[in-house]
């Protein structure tokens, strides 16, 4: 049965916008007309997210889905390796069945990284042979981001068997490099690696995009690059995709997905169909997707907008069928089962003192906004022979506790995070997903990290007398529950946070970046305390 849609279509291809209608029948599109009529809504291809972590909202993909669709994104390009680093291919074959449970379309590609360093504990291993026949299934479509970047610099024999593996299979191989200049930039590329998300800086984006790559703009909950970049969307139209990497359900409910960044970039005066060549053409071409550009042939993916200024979505349709209309999905998911890979013991004080030693000590400087950290030197602040928090000077002490063994507990100490009291801790420790909490006594901490194991991974925000929680029982990362379920109970434990003095906006974001071992400066592991651009582990104390 043919069905007719009109409105005010925005022609990419042509560059050009008219009074039209859109004709869809079996799911696609099979006529695109000129046709007057009194009709005020814009009608657009669909969104497409280039790079997600759909493990970052905290929902499973079917309940991520309904907070996509009704931001008119109907696809996204995501990289697994977040439940990957739990369970493997069985926590990979989880995200792709569970998927299938919603219309978004997820294309899922192959962790390169699993573990992303060989520095850290994680709950899995992803061995080259393992991608190789992992890459040869049609359901998995690229080779994730390879972070692994000093691998591929150094042509480490591992690395190289994986970049082989995709080129054999034709499959594209997504790239992350923060922060690396010159020859071993041009050596990464030259690997065959061909796009980025990591950029901080205009220049930054343009060497790699004269080099070959496409850079991917990126703004997510904690790293936010649109403003220092979208000039790139212009001046490198063909060259660039946009991109979330990282978003909690509250940023996906409050502030949108792709179509925030297309509102942004309109309101900085970007051309429009640039914006359509960057969000939907761009990842197209790139990734091969079976996604509509709202042509004659193509899959029926669109979108209905008011207009272009405020740019809300009024309905979403994927292959023909509106998925979103008005405030109402128009689909449901069923619950699945739960997976999940957690085998730490309760904590006790002695665990977490820390002796004083001779000499300052390293101090992780986070970055509101920002994954990169800076380090210090500052001098401890010592209590019974021991080295706790220090509120006055904002530093706080920092544990994460390897989550599938009994290990020792590994300190640090943190800056710009603002707790005044209490603690906060997270299973969501990228990459491995270890425990990681940040707090301003040893009790308080002991609390929050006992809470959180009792519940075998999630969110939790407290002292020693009360904790709010936010469980995740899938895989330490997710729950089953809606996504508006999900974000109400994280503003609320993200309300406890501020209330307890910390100024992020986005802090349970920020720390569980403070493990992540391939972003510069200082970050704490498992294993220890790990200085990125150097990549090997540091002393804690540092004589002067």
């Amino acid at each position: 049965m043919q069905k007719t849609y009109k409105g005010i279509i925005v022609d990419a291809k042509n560059k050009r916008q008219f009074k039209g209608e859109v004709i869809v029948e079996s799911g696609k599109i099979i006529a695109v007309n000129e046709c007057d009529h009194d009709m005020e809504n814009y009608i657009l291809p669909g969104l497409i997210d280039s790079h997600v972590h759909i493990e970052s909202s905290m929902t499973v993909p079917s309940s991520f889905a309904p907070m996509a669709v009704a931001r008119g994104t109907v696809a996204v390009v995501t990289d697994p390796h977040e439940i990957a680093n739990v369970l493997g291919e069985e926590g990979i074959n989880y995200m792709i069945d569970d998927a299938k449970k919603a219309p978004l379309k997820c294309y899922f590609g192959v962790p390169s990284c699993v573990p992303a360093t060989p520095f850290e504990a994680s709950g899995a291993t992803l061995n080259a042979e393992a991608v190789d026949r992992l890459l040869a299934r049609n359901d998995l479509h690229f080779l994730c981001e390879m972070m692994n970047f000093p691998g591929v610099i150094f042509e480490d024999k591992e690395v190289m068997a994986k970049i082989h593996s995709a080129q054999k299979y034709g499959k594209v191989i997504d790239g992350h490099i923060p922060g690396i200049f010159g020859d071993d930039l041009k050596k990464y590329v030259s690997a065959g690696i061909t796009t980025d998300h990591e950029c901080f800086t205009y220049e930054e984006a343009v060497e790699k995009i004269k080099l070959g790559m496409k850079v991917l703009i990126r703004e997510g909950s904690a790293a936010k690059n649109f403003d220092a970049l979208y000039g790139l969307v212009d001046e490198f139209p063909n060259d660039v995709m946009l991109c979330t990497d990282d978003s909690h359900p509250d940023t996906l409910l409050e502030e949108g997905h792709i179509d925030k960044l297309f509102r942004s970039g309109l309101e900085k005066g970007l051309d429009i169909y640039n914006l359509i060549q960057v969000s939907v053409l761009n990842p197209i071409a790139h990734y091969g997707l079976n996604v509509g550009k709202l042509e004659i042939g193509d899959q029926a993916d669109f979108i209905v907008v008011d207009n272009l200024e405020a740019f809300n979505v009024q309905q979403t349709f994927i292959d023909g069928e509106c998925v979103y209309d008005n405030g109402r999905t128009l689909f449901q998911s069923e619950e699945g089962d739960v997976v999940n890979k957690f085998n730490r013991s309760e904590i006790d004080l002695e665990s977490i003192k820390l002796p004083q030693e001779e000499g300052k000590v390293r101090v992780i400087v986070a970055q509101e906004g920002e994954l990169i950290t800076g380090q210090e030197l500052a001098e401890p602040k010592v209590e019974n022979g021991c080295v706790v928090s220090d509120l006055e000077n904002d530093i706080l002490k920092m544990v994460v506790l390897n989550r599938y063994e009994n290990t020792p507990a590994q300190i640090g100490f943190i800056k710009n995070i603002g707790l005044e009291k209490g603690a906060i801790a997270s299973s969501i420790a990228h990459d491995s997903h270890n425990i990681i909490a940040v707090g301003t006594t040893d009790e308080d901490l002991v609390a929050v990290i006992n809470k959180l194991i009792e519940n075998k991974g999630g969110i939790v925000v407290g002292d020693s007398n009360e904790q709010l929680d936010l469980p995740l029982e899938i895989a330490g990362l997710m729950t089953r529950k809606s996504g508006v379920e999900t974000a109400a109970r994280y503003k609320q434990l993200e309300e406890k946070a501020h209330e307890y003095g910390t100024p992020l906006k986005a802090p349970f974001m920020t720390i569980a970046f403070m493990s992540l071992l391939v972003i510069p400066d200082l970050k704490l592991g498992d294993k220890g305390l790990f200085d990125v651009k150097k990549f090997d582990f540091v002393d804690l104390f540092v004589k002067e």
